[in-house]
This record gives structure tokens, C-alpha cells and sequence, in this order.
């Protein structure tokens, strides 16, 4: 019998696979890439036309030995990572340290961890496809020329341990013109009028020549004046059914921005339980699954067999009426790759109900949407009936629009967030209503919103800036960077974020041009097709970027992070300075190195510690950077909340009361978990 080994990316999906593919096979990982650009120098040969310097990744010696020992006992070997550009990347570097011909099929690719499509993989092995291999190789060039190039200059100019990167600078940008956006926002007043008869409210519209503002009460009292004793003469009433459509199934960035807004997931936090899901859980009375196919794709697309088996199971629970059309049109990005599947489950018998028992919390939450979303995809619209009405008051048009659901569809499934019915009372035209009351109100325009990570996923997606398997890692970076930090979930630039961004729309224009970036996702598109060679594109980039490198090494002067204040060291008594660390800012004695004092700059609520009555609490951050209050005498007080506290105290227990705080609502409780004081519910 022959003896194959297929080697995977992860540990977790290789024991999942060995239990399919039975004793004359063996499955080993790679834990991720074996060869990459060392991390001391620049690692590409500027001087024989950028010819990457790989070398085997420092500790995983151990590995790559028993990688070679496991391939030379076997009479196959199979390289099975990841079914995108780093996987084939992966596989190529494996090839090479393995000695495989990588003309000859070696390669295995699979978008889900079932049986049978592990089993339909290793029977159709292909080679390594070097358009995808180059593709990888143009990126990871490209971007280790633009941050080992910039990177130094930030270095010597503002403070070792900052970095710029193509995506990740465009994704500071964005985050620190929307700040500019707010912080330059001019308010503008604004006016609402509504009439009511009993619960029955209309807004004022404007007149029969269209809508007219209402910028100030000056307007309101004219027409306040106008309207004062005048019949309302309901004068249209129009009904009609409006379809509201399911949304396709999950993408990589849908997915996140969904978790995110549901659950309060950061990026990086869905990709870790979609990996999961994506590698294989134990399910009682199935074994290891893997659940879900995929989970770094932007293409809807979903096989014919699965599009059949959903119709098939919504035709069996629901009925014919609730299926959806049977050819429908999904939309894709404009540069989505369609190699991928969207995001689905690989079983559809297992629902979510039927996994509950086996998966955390988390995993139970994602999985269920992924799978209530997939179902719902083929699934018949939702059906309203839009009910709106027209009332003349004079002049003046006022008008009030409800609906009701006729037939709830997708939504039976899967509910985004509709909202209530809206019943009108029936009128005809020609029916007097008798207005009760006026009731004008003043508004003002609001600045554009922060983004959220979800909101800047949309955002970098609808630009075309990165990719699925960016998304995560680009926020990750600039959050640990201290480019940005996070205002409750608003992503807010710091000082720093504000200085790099400065510095780089300066003198790298062209790299943060949001346009410039997603042109070259393109070309690496294009050279994932075949259709240009990956150092072309390299070439046509560095001669000018060089140009700007020189100029910026020349022009940008030091910038000086470090402010004075007016507090003296407890140890020598020299005034202690604001300077710049990892996270965030910190006090430093001026007299370094000879004293070498530090301290936190600690933000006070001006409340006593309700524990040791001696220290204050101050606002901290965990090592996750989430905000938590605690006693400013730890460690010798141990006083901590992950709610903000208030300066006043519990009225049943004398415990301090906090703010908590949820989605749907705030409220003030009492510290203490035993006791049920509660307000504002």
C-alpha cells in the first residue's frame, strides 16, 4: 500500500483531515510559513532586479527536519495549505525545501474540512500554480521595500518602533482625515414640524412645487402662522408592495463588519473563531467537522451542490412559496477573486441547535450566523405593504408614511434588523383630519461618525484597499502601533497617528493615495492572471518611490515627542518629561540616563478607592489596551472594575455605583455582585 503525507498549515485542521483520509495516509502541518524574507535586513537584491532573499524562518529548524524525514519515508507527498495566494506561496517554499518538482501534481486544494472533499482533493492533485506563487511574491516585495525603506526615516526622525506599510498608512489616513472631517465640522441648524391627531403624526414636507427647509424659527413661525386654522385635507393616499431582498451570504469582510455590529467582535477576534469553525470541532455523533467552508474569500458565489441542497431543505421546513428565485444575480466586488466559495456551512443538517452543545460561546454565535445567513440567501423576499398619505394644510404639504409585513420570507430565517410595522389609519381623499397640535423642534447636523472596525472594513473593501486576509491584520497593526486608539469602539487617531500621516501625505503622496493602492491590488491581480510578470511591476514602482526616500531623508527635520511639565521626580528631584511608548504616553525623568525613573500618567476620577479609603481610582488599560479602573495604591490594593465608577455611593450596601454599560442601554448599578441595586432600567 502506498504511504502519502499531505501537509497542512495548521495542527488543528491536520488531526481533523488524518481522521478522513485513514492509516495510508499521514497529515502533518507546517504551522504557517517555513521560508520568508529575514527580518534583520531588507531581504530583496535591489541590485539583481529584486530578487527576494529567502531563508528558512528562525526556529522552526526542529520542523523543517522532521518535514524532510516524514517526505522521504513517504512514496507521495501532498502540499495542502491554504486554498489562496500565501497557501500557494506556503506550498512553493515547501516544495523547495523538500526537493518536489513543482511541475509534477503535488498540490491539493479544498475550501471545506469534510470528508468528501478532502477525498475529492487528494484524487486530483494539480501542479503549483506560479501565477498565484508570483502574485504572493509582487505583495510581499512590494511591501517590505515600502516599510524597510520608510520605516528607518520614521525611526531617525520621530522614535525607533514605528512602521509605515502600503495598506497600513492608507488605513491611518482614512482613520485621520475623518478626524479632520469632524474636527472642522460646522454645525447647521435645522427645523422639523410635526402634526398630530391623537398617536397619528405627519412631518412637514413643503409645497406642491417641492420640499422646503427650514433653517431657523423664523421659518418654522411662518409656517406655524400660515397653517394655524386651516383645514388638513388628506389629498393622496397611495398604496403599494415592496420587496425587501436577502442579502448573499457571508464574504470576509461582511462577515466581520456583522460580527462586530451584532456581537461587539473585533476583526481579529471573527477570524480566530471562523478559523476554527474552518478547521474542524468535535460534534457529538459526528466526529471532528469542519463547519464552515473557507473564511478568507470576497466572491458569493456558492456551488451548484449546496444552492441544491438549501433549496431542497427551505422547500422540505417551509414550503415552495418561501424559495427564492432560482437564478439570481449576486453581486461581487469589482476586484473580488471567484476562485472561493462565500462563506456557507459544509453540513447543512448540522444546524445550529444541533452543534450547541459542542461549541463556546462565541463559536455558537458565529456559526449561527453564518448558517441562519447562507439559508436565507435562497430564500424568498420579505413582502411589505408601503402605506403613505398626503395632507394639505393651506399651502403646505405634510406627509406620513407607515408599512406593514404581508409575508415575513427570508426574515422566518435570518433578521438583519427590520423594523416594527407602522400602521396607518385608512383615509381617502377628501378626508378632513383635525389636527391637534404642532410641535416644532430644533436640530442641528451631525459631524460624520468615527469609523468602527467594522465601519473601516466597509470602508477599505468599497476602495479596494487590501484584501480579506488584510483586513484584520491592517487594524491590528496601527491599534499596536499607536496610530490609533479606540474610543469606546471609534477608532480615534492619537497625536502620533496624526504626525506619521502628516509626514506621510508629505513626502509619500503616491503611496497613501487611496487610489494608488487599489491600482496595485489590480496588478497583482493581473499578475495572478498571467498577464504581467510580478517584477515589472516591482521595477515601475521603485525608481520613483527611491526619489521619494531621498528627498524625505533630506527634508523631514526631528520631531521632538517629548513635553515639559511641572512635576518633580521622586527620586532626584530634575522635572519629569511626556514622552512616547508603545502604549501611549508616560512620564520619564529629564535627567536620562542617569536617573531612569518612569511612571504612568494616570487619568483620575477624583473618587477615594472604597476599599483602602487611601488611593483614588484611576482609569488603567490591560494589556489588551481595554480600559478598566482600579486603585492607585496597587499593587498593595487590589481594587478593580471593568465599569467606570460614579462619586456617589449604593443606598442599600455603601458600595461605589458604576456606570455599565450594553448596547441597547446604560445604566448606574452598585459595584458590589451581591447586591441588586439598580437605576435608570
Amino acid at each position: 500500500m502506498s504511504n502519502t503525507l499531505v501537509i497542512v498549515e495548521s495542527p488543528a485542521k491536520a488531526k481533523t483531515i488524518e481522521k478522513f483520509l485513514g492509516k495510508n495516509f499521514k497529515v502533518v502541518a507546517s504551522i504557517g510559513h517555513v521560508r520568508d524574507l529575514p527580518k534583520s535586513t531588507m531581504g530583496v537584491d535591489l541590485e539583481h532586479d529584486f530578487d527576494p532573499k529567502y531563508i528558512n524562518i528562525r526556529g522552526k529548524g526542529d520542523l523543517i527536519k522532521s518535514l524532510k524525514n516524514a517526505a522521504k519515508k513517504a512514496d507521495k507527498v501532498y502540499l495542502a495549505t491554504d486554498p489562496d495566494r500565501e497557501g500557494e506561496a506556503i506550498a512553493w517554499h515547501l516544495a523547495y525545501i523538500l526537493g518536489i518538482d513543482i511541475q509534477t501534481p503535488c498540490r491539493v486544494t479544498f475550501h471545506e474540512i469534510t470528508k468528501d472533499a478532502i477525498k475529492t482533493a487528494v484524487k486530483t492533485p494539480r501542479p503549483i500554480d506560479l501565477n498565484l506563487v508570483d502574485a504572493q511574491q509582487a505583495r510581499r516585495v512590494l511591501d517590505r521595500l515600502v516599510g524597510y525603506s520608510i520605516s528607518p526615516i520614521l525611526w531617525r526622525k520621530v522614535k525607533k518602533g514605528l512602521s509605515a506599510g502600503r495598506v497600513q498608512s492608507v488605513a491611518t489616513k482614512l482613520i485621520c482625515d475623518r478626524e479632520r472631517e469632524i474636527m472642522g465640522f460646522v454645525p447647521q441648524e435645522y427645523w422639523k414640524i410635526e402634526a398630530s391627531e391623537d398617536a397619528f403624526k405627519l412631518d412637514f414636507y413643503g409645497n406642491a412645487e417641492g420640499r422646503i427647509a427650514l433653517p431657523n424659527r423664523a421659518a418654522v413661525d411662518e409656517i406655524l402662522k400660515a397653517v394655524d386654522q386651516q383645514k388638513a385635507v388628506v389629498t393622496d393616499v397611495e398604496k403599494k408592495k415592496k420587496n425587501r431582498n436577502p442579502n448573499p451570504p457571508f464574504i470576509t469582510s461582511s462577515l466581520q463588519q456583522e460580527a462586530s455590529n451584532r456581537f461587539g467582535f473585533t476583526t481579529k477576534k471573527t477570524m480566530i473563531v471562523a478559523q476554527q469553525l474552518y478547521e474542524g470541532i468535535a460534534i457529538k455523533g459526528h466526529g471532528t467537522v469542519g463547519l464552515i467552508t473557507y473564511m478568507r474569500t470576497d466572491s458569493t458565489r456558492i456551488s451548484e451542490v449546496a444552492k441544491t441542497a438549501v433549496r431542497q431543505m427551505i422547500s422540505e421546513q417551509f414550503g415552495e412559496e418561501w424559495l427564492g428565485v432560482v437564478e439570481k444575480k449576486q453581486k461581487t466586488g469589482k476586484n473580488a477573486q471567484d476562485a472561493h466559495e462565500a462563506i456557507r456551512p459544509t453540513m447543512l443538517e448540522l444546524s445550529p441547535e444541533a452543534c450547541e452543545e459542542s461549541l463556546s460561546k462565541d463559536q455558537m454565535k458565529l456559526y449561527e450566523l453564518i448558517w441562519s445567513r447562507f439559508v436565507a440567501s435562497e430564500m424568498a423576499p420579505a413582502v411589505y405593504e408601503s402605506h403613505s398619505i398626503e395632507v394639505t394644510i393651506g399651502d403646505y404639504l405634510f406627509k406620513a408614511v407607515g408599512s406593514k409585513m404581508l409575508f415575513e420570507g427570508f426574515l422566518r430565517v435570518y433578521n438583519p434588523g427590520q423594523q416594527a410595522d407602522r400602521i396607518m389609519p385608512e383615509f381617502k381623499i377628501g378626508d378632513v383630519i383635525n389636527i391637534g397640535h404642532f410641535d416644532p423642534t430644533q436640530h442641528f447636523t451631525q459631524p460624520p461618525a468615527r469609523f468602527t472596525e467594522a465601519s473601516l472594513v466597509k470602508e477599505m473593501e468599497d476602495k479596494g484597499i487590501g484584501r480579506p486576509s488584510t483586513y484584520a491584520p491592517t487594524i491590528t497593526t496601527i491599534l499596536s502601533r499607536g496610530y490609533v486608539e479606540k474610543d469606546k469602539k471609534s477608532l480615534k487617531p492619537t497625536e502620533l497617528g496624526f504626525i506619521i500621516d502628516e509626514i506621510m501625505q508629505e513626502y509619500f503622496k503616491n503611496v497613501v493615495e487611496v487610489a494608488f493602492t487599489a491600482d496595485m491590488e489590480q496588478k497583482f491581480d493581473n499578475i495572478e492572471e498571467g498577464e504581467v510578470a510580478w517584477k515589472v511591476i516591482i521595477r515601475d514602482f521603485y525608481s520613483p518611490f527611491l526619489d521619494m526616500i531621498s528627498k524625505a531623508d533630506q527634508e523631514i527635520e526631528k520631531v521632538d515627542l517629548t513635553e515639559e511639565t511641572d512635576i518633580d521626580c521622586e527620586k532626584c528631584g530634575k522635572k519629569m518629561l511626556i514622552r512616547h511608548g508603545r502604549y501611549g504616553k508616560f512620564l520619564a525623568c529629564s535627567d536620562y540616563p542617569t536617573c531612569d525613573n518612569t511612571k504612568p500618567i494616570l487619568k483620575k476620577l477624583d473618587i477615594k478607592c472604597p476599599d483602602c479609603e487611601t488611593g483614588e481610582i484611576i482609569e488603567r488599560k490591560s494589556k489588551k489596551l481595554k480600559v478598566f479602573y482600579g486603585c492607585s495604591e496597587f499593587p498593595k490594593c487590589n481594587f478593580v472594575s471593568w465599569d467606570m465608577p460614579i462619586n456617589r455611593k449604593c443606598p442599600i450596601c455603601g458600595d461605589l455605583l458604576v456606570i455599565k454599560k450594553s448596547k441597547k442601554q446604560e445604566v448606574i448599578k452598585c459595584h458590589r455582585s451581591t447586591c441588586d441595586y439598580v437605576e435608570n432600567q
